[in-house]
């Protein structure tokens, strides 16, 4: 039997890898610091993403090892939030790498949640995996993030990937992005934010997850890669086509300010809103990955 092991196995993503490859098979073990929100199809192994411990020894002889921790980015950016945002990401990238390091039969492949926020905000073009990097908090995270991953002393053997993650479209998950757009629609609030022009860049999580199964057995696949779907659309029409989802006839649109006053009141930031997130998945496409859901579309709710 196969075996995954997922770091952060209690966040929406994990539970989606979780199911994916325990369907296929597989032995899957998460590390968390609580069994609250983990699938059932998950062994739980307890870590405080921070120090060695009984964890490591099932990395020892894993197929893969999949980090999806790190704590939400949806808050007020003050200093004492940014930096638990940065730690939650660095420390745990750096104990896997000390954990790796320890194994005498190291994983074979280690993917490593990331951003597609590393990227500088263009509005003229796409970006791709050799896109040129930002310079705002969000684009910092992401570049520690990764830093903290290619520095990790392991054994050459062991594969990295980045998985640099744009909008994951998940059905009925609770509390991400694509929830509060549901319920926006629904309430016939689910028009243009801002300029509607913003481009966004998403991938269903159906296709997130038979991407890591695709990139495991795809030696020349590794660094940095786009997790995004190969169709952007504006904010204008994946606010249109949420509204079509649930047979509402319009949306009334939200200006920037609006926008604002709205993201201090949920006590998060505007700009996680409002930036738009215009990347390709090149290195996806090149070596042959086809997508289940290429293009955005109204949703079977």
């Amino acid at each position: 039997m196969k075996k995954i092991v997922i770091a952060g196995a209690n966040g929406f993503i994990a539970r989606y890898i979780t199911r994916h490859f325990a369907a296929l098979g597989w032995q899957v073990v998460g590390l968390a610091r609580r069994t609250e929100g983990l699938d059932d199809a998950c062994e739980y192994a307890h870590w405080d993403g921070e120090t060695l411990g009984d964890w490591v020894k099932e990395l020892d002889g894993c197929d893969l090892l999949v980090n999806m921790a790190g704590s939400s980015v949806s808050c007020r950016h003050n200093a004492e939030n940014k930096k638990r945002i940065i730690s939650s990401r660095v420390n745990t990238t750096r104990v896997l790498g000390e954990a790796i390091a320890a194994c005498e039969n190291p994983p074979a492949v280690w993917m490593n949640a990331s951003g597609v926020s590393i990227y500088k905000h263009i509005d003229t073009a796409p970006q791709d995996e050799n896109g040129e990097l930002g310079d705002d908090f969000m684009a910092d995270v992401a570049v520690l993030w990764e830093e903290a991953f290619y520095k990790a002393e392991i054994p050459a053997s062991v594969r990295r990937i980045a998985l640099r993650t744009t909008l994951v479209m998940a059905l009925n998950e609770p509390g991400i992005a694509t929830d509060y757009l549901v319920k926006l629609s629904k309430l016939f609030l689910g028009g243009k934010l801002a300029s509607g022009k913003q481009m966004v860049s998403w991938i269903f999580i159906e296709d997130y997850c038979r991407a890591i199964e695709w990139m495991i057995d795809k030696p020349e696949v590794s660094g940095a890669v786009n997790m995004s779907a190969p169709e952007p659309v504006t904010n204008t029409e994946m606010m249109r086509l949420f509204c079509k989802t649930f047979h509402r006839p319009f949306g009334l649109p939200a200006a920037a300010w609006m926008v604002k006053i709205g993201a201090f009141v949920l006590r998060t930031e505007a700009e996680l809103i409002l930036r738009g997130m215009w990347v390709l998945p090149t290195k996806l496409e090149a070596h042959g990955f086809v997508f289940k859901h290429p293009k955005m579309k109204p949703w079977e709710w």
